[in-house]
C-alpha cells in the first residue's frame, strides 16, 4: 500500500490500520474511528494528533499518534522544499534515528515523494509531557537535562566517517558556499529593514558579518564532526515524556546535518536562557556537557577544545534567527521568537568575541 498522504484529510481508519499494522504497532485489531486536531508550533510543517478507536482492545495499540505533513502555507512549504527540510526529516527517521542514543518518537510511517516533496510522518505520541515556551525560557535543571541529551546525540556518531556517505545529510562545502553567497545577503537586507528599530546597531553589525563568518566555518575542519540537530531549542523539545518515563525527547529533525556538536550547545543556551542567567551559568553547563561526552566514550577532545568550539559556534543562533524570520509566513509570535533568538545569540557572540575567533 502507498502510505504517501500529504494531507491529513486523506487519512481514514483503513489507511491508519494498514500503516500501524505495517509498522507492527497493532496486530489483529483495526482502527474504526479517528479524531484529528492540530498540535505544535511548526514553522515549515503542519502537525496533527490523531486519536484512535479500535474494533478490539490490544494492550499495546497506541491510543493516539502524531502526523506531520507539508505546511499548508505556500511560502513556508516552498522554504521547506528549497532547503531540503522535508527530505532530511523523513530520511532521519528512516536511516539515522535508530543509531543514536538520544530519545525521539518511534516512526510508524516515513514517506516522501522526492519529485514533489509531498511527505507524511506518522510518529509515536509521547503524551503526556511537559513543554516549555521558547519565549519564556527554561530552568537550569531543564537546561542540564537538555545538555545531557545533546551529549547522547553527539557521542553516538562522534567522528564517524560513515556519515559522509549519507548524501541527504552531508552538506558539501562548495554547494553550501554557493547557496550562502546567493541567498544570505538579500535575506540580511530584508531582515534589517524589518527589524531595524527593534535591534541595536551593534547587534545588526554582527548580522551583516554573517556571510563572511559562515563561509569560513564551512571550510574549517578543526572541530570533530558528528550528527547535529541544528535547531536545538525549546520549541523542539519535550520534557517528562510518557508521563515521566523519559526525561526528554527531541522533535523536528528537518535541519539535521553533520557538524560540530558545540553548535547545538551554543544555540540552545543562547535561545533557552535569559542572557544574564546564561552569563552566570554557561561555563558550568558547558563543562557538564563535556563531562557527559567523556562519560559516553568521546576521547581526544579536551575541555579547552570544547570551550573554544562553543565560543566560535555562537554565530549559528544569529543565522537561524535571521534566516528563519524571512523563510516562513510572518506571525506575531514568529517576530517575537526570531528577535529573541537573534538578540540572545548576538549578545552571546559579543560576550565571547566570537567573530574575532574566525579571523585569519
Amino acid at each position: 500500500m502507498n502510505f504517501l498522504a500529504p494531507d491529513p484529510l486523506q487519512i481514514d481508519p483503513e489507511w491508519m490500520t494498514c500503516a500501524l499494522r505495517g509498522a507492527g504497532a497493532i496486530r489483529g485489531t483495526k482502527v474504526v474511528d479517528m479524531t484529528c486536531k492540530p498540535v505544535g508550533n511548526g514553522l515549515v510543517g503542519d502537525s496533527y494528533r490523531f486519536g484512535l478507536a479500535y474494533e478490539e482492545v490490544e494492550p499495546d495499540a497506541p491510543a493516539s499518534v502524531i502526523g506531520k505533513f507539508p505546511a499548508a502555507d505556500p511560502d513556508s512549504r516552498r522554504s521547506g522544499s528549497a532547503h531540503l527540510l522535508y527530505l532530511r526529516e523523513v530520511c532521519f527517521y528512516r536511516e539515522l534515528a535508530h543509531t543514536l542514543a538520544i530519545h525521539t518518537p518511534r516512526p510508524f510511517v516515513a514517506e516522501i515523494d522526492p519529485e514533489t516533496d509531498d511527505f507524511v510522518l506518522i510518529l509515536e505520541d509521547l503524551a503526556p509531557f511537559r513543554q516549555v515556551d521558547q519565549l519564556a525560557g527554561c530552568s537550569l535543571e531543564d537546561a542540564r537535562t537538555v545538555l545531557a541529551e545533546a551529549a547522547a546525540l553527539h557521542a553516538s556518531r562522534w567522528g564517524d566517517p560513515a556519515l559522509q556517505s549519507l548524501d541527504w545529510l552531508a552538506v558539501r562545502p562548495a554547494r553550501a558556499s554557493a547557496t550562502v553567497n546567493e541567498t544570505l545577503p538579500p535575506i540580511i537586507r530584508l531582515f534589517k529593514d524589518r527589524y531595524r528599530d527593534a535591534l541595536e546597531p551593534e547587534l545588526l553589525a554582527l548580522v551583516e558579518k554573517l556571510p563572511e563568518v559562515l563561509a569560513r566555518s564551512r571550510e574549517d575542519q578543526s572541530s570533530p564532526r558528528t550528527v547535529q540537530h541544528a535547531d536545538f531549542r525549546l520549541d523542539n523539545l519535550l520534557f517528562d515524556v510518557k508521563g515521566g518515563a523519559r526525561p526528554m525527547a527531541t522533535l523536528d529533525w528537518q535541519t539535521v546535518r553533520i557538524g560540530p556538536g558545540a553548535t547545538d550547545v551554543a544555540y540552545f543556551l543562547s535561545a533557552g536562557l535569559d542572557p544574564s542567567e546564561r552569563r552566570q551559568h554557561e561555563a558550568d553547563l558547558v563543562r557538564f556537557y563535556h563531562a557527559e561526552l567523556t562519560r559516553r566514550g568521546v576521547r581526544n577532545y579536551d575541555w579547552n577544545h570544547c570551550w573554544h568550539d562553543y565560543r566560535r559556534q555562537t554565530f549559528h543562533g544569529i543565522l537561524m534567527g535571521v534566516f528563519s524570520a524571512l523563510s516562513v509566513a510572518r506571525t506575531e509570535r514568529g517576530d517575537a521568537l526570531f528577535l529573541k533568538m537573534t538578540r540572545g545569540a548576538c549578545e552571546q557572540a559579543l560576550d565571547h568575541r566570537s567573530f574575532d575567533l574566525w579571523q585569519v
